[in-house]
C-alpha cells in the first residue's frame, strides 16, 4: 500500500478516497424540555452519515457517524427560526458531501478532513460553526470506515498516527514530530465521570415537578443524584442576576448534600459585559449558602456572545476563575485569540471536528502555559454512535469528566428499530443497561464504563439500521 510519508516521526499513514456518502435523519423528541441560553429545545432531528472509503489497493469499507441537529446553538441569530437553523446544518452536510466526492486524489484521513472543512466553510460563508457540522460528521464516518477496513480501533489509529496528522495541512504552530509524540502518549481510560447538565427549566427538587413523567427515569436534580450518583455538574445561567442567584441557592441546597462535588457554569452567551458577570460573581460570594458551590466551580464557559467575546477582555475576572470558550471556538486561531483576553480553556465537541480537538490537545500539551485546559462538552449526544464516538474521543484526550446530557433529556435510542437497539446493547454491555424499551446509558457512582469502545472501528461494535431511516430532508 502506498503511504503518505509527510507526517511526523517515522510513522506512515495510509491514503484513502471517499467514494460514497449517504445522509439520513431521525426525528428525536425530548422527554423534558431543555432550556439553554435563550432557547428551549423540545425536538430536533439526528443526522446519520454512511460513508464508504477506498484505499489504494481498491479495498472498500463502510463507516458511520451521527449528531443531533440542534437549533439555536450553531447560529443564534433571532432572525432564523429553529427549522431554518436545522436547514443550515443539512446544507452543511450536503456541501461537505459534494466537496468530499469531488476530491479525486487519495490522501490521509487528516488531510481529507482539513481540506473538506476549509472548502465547505468557503462554500457556506458567514457561520463557520454551522458550516463545519457536515465536515465533522464525514471525518468521523471516514475514520470509522478505515478502522473497520484495517481491523483496528480508533484508539490505535490515533495513537499510531494512522490518521496522518502532519504534512502541509498541519497549522504552522504545531510541530509534526511533537504532535506524533503527543498522540503516542495518549492513554484512554476504562471509565469517565459524567458531568450532569442542569438546564434552566429543570426541576431542582421533587416538589418542583409540575408535570410528572411516568417513565421510570429521573426528572429532578434530586432524583438524578439518587439514580446516577453524579459528582460533576454543569449549571446553565440565564444572565439575569437575581434569577440566577435564586436558582443557584436552590441548586446548592441539593448539591451540598453530596459529599464531594464540582461544577462548571455555562453562560451560553447570555452576558453583555464583563461588569455584568462580575456583579453576578460578587452576589454569589456574598451569599453564605453559596460558599461551597462557589468553591466547587471549576470554570466558567462562554459567558459573552460570540459577537463580542473577542473584543471583551476578562480583566480581573481571569484571576478569580478559569474561563473557557465554546461557541466562540469557530476556527484554528480562536483559542489563541481568546488566550490574549484571559481565557485558559477551550471545548472539545465532536460537532466541531475530532481533528480540531486533537490539535487543541497537542497545542496544550506542547505549550509553555501550564494553566491551559481542554474540556469535554455535549450537544445532546444521543445513545448509539454519537455518544460512543464522543466518549472515546474525550477519554483518549485524557479528560477525567465530560458533560453528558442526552441520556437525561432523551431516553435511550429513540426511533431505532429493536434489532438495532439489540446490536448496540450486545456490542457494548458495559456502556448500556437494559430497559423495557431498549438500552439506556449506564451511569453508576457518577461514572460511565467505556472499555468496550476500544473495539474495531470508531468506538462502535455495531452500525445503525440505515434502511429504517429517512433520507436527509
Amino acid at each position: 500500500m502506498t503511504m503518505d510519508r509527510s507526517i511526523g516521526g517515522s510513522v506512515t499513514a495510509p491514503r484513502i478516497r471517499i467514494i460514497e456518502i449517504d445522509a439520513f435523519e431521525r426525528d428525536i423528541r425530548l422527554r423534558l424540555p431543555f432550556r439553554f441560553g435563550a432557547a428551549t429545545l423540545d425536538k430536533a432531528p439526528q443526522a446519520f452519515l454512511k460513508v464508504r472509503v477506498e484505499d489504494e489497493e481498491g479495498r472498500t469499507a463502510i463507516g458511520a457517524a451521527a449528531e443531533m441537529m440542534v437549533p439555536k446553538w450553531f447560529d443564534k441569530n433571532p432572525a432564523f427560526t429553529p427549522a431554518q437553523n436545522v436547514d443550515q446544518l443539512r446544507a452543511s452536510i450536503r456541501a461537505a458531501a459534494a466537496a468530499s466526492l469531488e476530491a479525486s486524489h487519495p490522501t490521509t484521513l487528516f488531510t481529507a478532513a482539513r481540506v473538506n472543512e476549509i472548502e465547505t466553510v468557503r462554500r457556506l460563508p458567514g457561520n463557520p460553526l454551522a458550516a463545519g457540522f457536515g465536515p465533522s460528521l464525514i471525518a468521523r464516518a471516514a475514520l470509522d470506515a478505515y478502522c473497520r477496513m484495517a481491523g483496528i480501533s480508533f484508539f490505535d489509529a490515533v495513537r499510531r498516527n494512522i490518521i496522518g496528522i502532519g504534512g502541509h495541512m498541519l497549522p504552522g504552530d504545531i510541530d509534526a514530530d511533537a504532535a506524533a509524540a503527543v498522540l503516542a502518549g495518549f492513554r484512554p481510560a476504562g471509565s469517565i465521570s459524567a458531568r450532569h447538565t442542569i438546564g434552566l427549566l429543570d426541576p431542582i427538587t421533587e416538589n418542583d415537578i409540575a408535570d410528572p413523567i411516568d417513565d421510570g427515569l429521573p426528572q429532578s436534580l434530586e432524583a438524578v443524584i439518587t439514580r446516577y450518583g453524579n459528582h460533576w455538574f454543569k449549571i446553565k445561567l440565564s444572565g439575569v442576576i437575581d434569577a440566577d442567584v435564586d436558582r443557584l441557592r436552590r441548586i446548592a441546597s441539593v448539591l451540598d448534600r453530596v459529599p464531594d462535588y464540582w461544577v462548571t457554569v455555562d453562560g451560553n452567551e447570555q452576558f453583555t459585559a464583563a461588569e455584568q458577570l462580575a456583579a453576578l460573581l460578587a452576589r454569589i460570594e456574598a451569599v453564605p449558602g453559596l460558599a461551597r458551590l462557589r468553591a466547587a466551580i471549576a470554570f466558567v464557559e462562554q459567558p459573552f456572545s460570540r459577537e463580542i467575546t473577542m473584543e471583551t477582555p476578562l480583566g480581573d475576572l481571569a484571576a478569580r476563575l478559569p474561563f473557557l470558550i465554546d461557541e466562540s471556538d469557530d476556527g484554528d486561531g480562536a483559542f489563541a485569540r481568546a488566550r490574549g483576553l484571559g481565557y485558559t480553556g477551550v471545548s472539545s465537541k465532536t460537532c466541531k471536528g475530532i481533528y480540531r480537538s486533537l490539535m487543541k490537545a497537542i497545542r496544550i500539551r506542547t505549550g509553555s502555559v501550564p494553566e491551559l485546559f481542554l474540556s469535554g462538552e455535549d450537544l445532546t449526544c444521543q445513545a448509539g454512535l454519537a455518544v460512543q464516538q464522543d466518549l472515546a474521543l474525550v477519554s483518549l484526550l485524557g479528560l477525567s469528566h465530560v458533560e453528558r446530557n442526552g441520556h437525561h433529556y432523551v431516553a435511550g435510542m429513540q426511533g431505532a428499530p429493536l434489532a438495532e437497539k439489540a446490536r448496540f446493547a450486545a456490542a457494548h454491555p458495559d456502556l448500556y443497561e437494559q430497559a423495557p424499551d431498549g438500552p439506556l446509558l449506564s451511569i453508576r457512582d457518577g461514572r460511565i464504563v467505556i472499555g468496550s469502545l476500544g473495539t474495531i472501528g470508531f468506538a462502535s461494535g455495531a452500525l445503525p439500521a440505515f434502511e429504517a431511516m429517512e433520507p436527509l430532508s
